[in-house]
């Protein structure tokens, strides 16, 4: 285990005046000639996740700019989790994005990160910046997750309580705090929904999916594939994989395919 100090984080204030903590490992944000990463990490995860630590290992190697942050609520942001809303988390993925991640990048988004990946890839697109995206990698997506992923799923017991009182209380795998699913996370979702009306994406797609993952099937996953369309969409499902995706394997496999996609990017110029 390594004892080198966490590298601490930079700060940037939302337009709520929230501060949101960013890092930047590897070349300098700043760099435009090669192409660089952008991490989405997921629903009460972190910018500090084994994921996110192996994509800053290898941006370091490779001399590619990774930028990462927490939205509100989350790690080393400011804000309460509970007030937080796909809106107001894409609009701080959107902020960092344009303020601290110059030049062309992959987005790399994991569960709840892979929807804001492609949102936010969207508004790109519709601003007249398409040519900023290298790529997408979208690790078990969880896009329209507040739809598919919640309010179909858990049942009548869960859309009655966000109803009458205005959020609920799911217990959590990965935490000993449950996961506060508010009333406000909901409604607000629904404008966001995707996967029904698709989406075009001009740069190459690929979606790294665990074959038993509990918490986004392979079936919603393969759902977001066939949702996007492009001329280099793929779709890889894991043997035994989990959402987490965080073994060595899976590990490395997610280093490969973001030098490969970049690698791609730098080639187009």
């Amino acid at each position: 285990m390594s004892c080198t100090a966490q590298k601490p984080p930079e700060y940037i204030t939302a337009d709520n005046g929230t501060s949101i903590a960013w890092l930047n490992d590897g070349a300098s944000p700043t760099e435009a000639q090669r192409c660089g990463t952008f991490w989405l990490g997921g629903f009460k995860s972190d910018m500090r996740g084994s994921k996110a630590e192996v994509l800053a290992d290898h941006a370091r190697a490779s001399e590619r700019s990774f930028v990462r942050f927490d939205y509100s609520g989350h790690g080393e942001s400011d804000g309460e989790f509970v007030d937080g809303t796909i809106s107001s988390w894409l609009d701080q993925a959107q902020a960092v994005f344009t303020r601290c991640a110059q030049g062309r990048r992959v987005l790399i988004g994991s569960s709840m990160g892979g929807w804001i990946a492609l949102l936010l890839a969207k508004r790109l697109i519709e601003a007249g910046q398409a040519d900023r995206l290298g790529g997408l990698i979208l690790i078990a997506p969880a896009a329209d997750m507040t739809k598919d992923l919640m309010w179909d799923k858990y049942g009548d017991d869960f859309r009655d309580e966000v109803m009458r009182l205005g959020k609920y209380e799911r217990p959590s795998e990965y935490s000993d705090e449950p996961y506060v699913i508010t009333r406000a996370l909901i409604e607000d979702g629904a404008q966001h929904l995707v996967l029904d009306q698709g989406l075009h994406m001009p740069c190459p797609v690929r979606i790294l999916q665990g074959e038993d993952d509990p918490d986004v099937p392979w079936q919603h996953a393969l759902k977001t594939y066939h949702a996007v369309s492009g001329e280099d969409v793929m779709f890889e499902l894991i043997k035994h994989g989990d959402h987490r995706l965080s073994g060595e394997r899976n590990l490395s496999l997610l280093s490969e395919t973001a030098e490969a996609v970049c690698a791609q990017a730098d080639m187009i110029g």
